[in-house]
């Protein structure tokens, strides 16, 4: 059995999923992000911090810090402290008992098993018994969440995930590389056609009826075909601001993955 720190690579939707339920869950939590985080949800994203300097979600509260002992500091408070630190330099200040890869790039960016006593990887890019002890499902349906010990997760098949009956249509993409500037708020009612913000000077249609759910942080340099926001066609604003099944679930096998290496708060 041990206990410490839970370090989490990357702030987005899935990864603060983890974090929260983790967080409850009475662990300590440090996540590490980027400089320009491109989080779509940015209302249920830890990662917002590196912007705003603090977000709440869920009764959870995240706020930007400069070092280790600041992380430090910040988890002693009940806060999840961010970090802005893509290359990892803190781990070894930090120590963490555990690191979650949750960047979710579709493939290992160097994670190695013996970067902590416990690593673990969401989604597919990943093996367990070889470049990470666990690896948790991320791919939406029967399996999503479930702890994998040995092999990996389904391979990514570059189809956004179903929900409320549409998958890819959902998905706002850049039309080219340059700068994003949204136009409506996240949570708004959304019409087909309707204009949510800009790249540059070329506007982003929807392209169904639906709620913003989420849109990349105004300012942030997008490459062409990049995901840069979602439209939820189910309508409903409250989801836009709390965590979903999704994250959830897969914050459910991490803390099963933490417990069954004996990884305790």
């Amino acid at each position: 059995m041990s206990t410490g720190l839970i370090v989490i690579r990357g702030g987005g939707d899935l990864g603060s999923g983890v974090a929260h339920r983790l967080q409850r869950a009475r662990y300590g939590v440090v996540i590490l992000e980027i400089a320009q985080p491109t989080v779509i949800r940015r209302r249920v994203a830890f990662a917002s911090a590196v912007y705003d300097g603090e977000i709440t979600v869920e009764g959870v509260k995240a706020v930007r810090v400069d070092d280790a002992p600041m992380a430090r500091r910040a988890v002693s408070q009940g806060m999840i402290p961010v970090l802005v630190d893509p290359d990892g330099h803190t781990l070894a200040d930090l120590q963490p008992a555990a690191i979650v890869d949750a960047r979710l790039a579709k493939r290992n960016l160097g994670t190695r098993p013996t970067d902590a006593p416990v690593v673990i990887g969401l989604g597919p890019g990943f093996v367990a018994g070889s470049d990470v002890h666990a690896v948790i499902e991320t791919q939406r349906g029967h399996d999503v969440g479930r702890v994998i010990y040995a092999g990996a997760a389904a391979p990514d098949t570059g189809v956004p995930g179903g929900v409320g009956g549409e998958d890819a249509r959902r998905v706002l993409r850049a039309p080219l590389a340059g700068v994003v500037h949204g136009t409506r708020e996240i949570g708004a009612a959304i019409k087909a056609g309707e204009i949510v913000g800009y790249v540059d000077d070329a506007p982003v249609a929807a392209p169904i009826n639906g709620v913003l759910r989420g849109i990349i942080h105004d300012g942030v340099a997008v490459s062409a075909g990049l995901k840069i926001g979602d439209i939820d066609p189910r309508g409903i604003v409250d989801y836009c601001f709390t965590i979903s099944d999704k994250a959830r679930a897969i914050g459910g096998g991490v803390l099963e993955a933490l417990l069954h290496f004996g990884v305790l708060p």
